[in-house]
């Protein structure tokens, strides 16, 4: 009996782990909210005050680098990510989208999806930097709203094959 770190039995056919038995927070847990999520990843609302709209693509499997996916599997996480972009843009309509796929201190491939403005807190530099300014208020934006728009995108993503 074995019990792994996504607190299911059986750790070799958890669609998460897949086995590995390392801690990991986006194994543990969902990382934010979750907007949607199909059998290989999930799109999370990762609500930050002074980046209301900021979201994350989880892939399940605990991999670190987009070179540990196969090459289907990698076309899949973009369309989603891609997705994710365009349902921001519509959204907030932000003067600026980043995408960063790091790593290096939650090594679980994910992808952050950050609307940016001219005068957030740490434009133009990357949201994890000094502040160079205090943050111009942001308007609340509401997970349903969120995930409407993000299955708008996903849509036309997917129309687009």
């Amino acid at each position: 009996w074995l019990m792994c770190f996504c607190l299911c039995a059986f750790a070799s056919r958890c669609r998460r782990c897949r086995g590995n038995m390392t801690s990991c927070v986006f194994c543990e847990e969902a990382g934010g909210e979750v907007l949607w999520e199909d059998d290989y990843c999930r799109v999370v609302w990762a609500y930050e005050p002074d980046y209301p709209a900021l979201c994350r693509v989880i892939w399940d499997r605990h991999v670190k680098e987009m070179a540990d996916l196969e090459p289907a599997e990698r076309d899949r996480i973009m369309k989603i990510v891609f997705a994710t972009e365009q349902a921001l843009i519509a959204l907030v309509q932000p003067d600026k989208m980043n995408l960063a796929s790091l790593g290096n201190q939650v090594p679980h491939l994910h992808w952050h999806v950050i609307p940016r403005w001219r005068d957030d807190r740490h434009f133009p530099n990357p949201i994890w930097g000094a502040d160079v300014r205090e943050a111009g208020p942001r308007p609340a934006v509401e997970g349903a709203v969120l995930h409407a728009a993000f299955l708008r995108s996903l849509a036309e993503e997917q129309g687009r094959k």
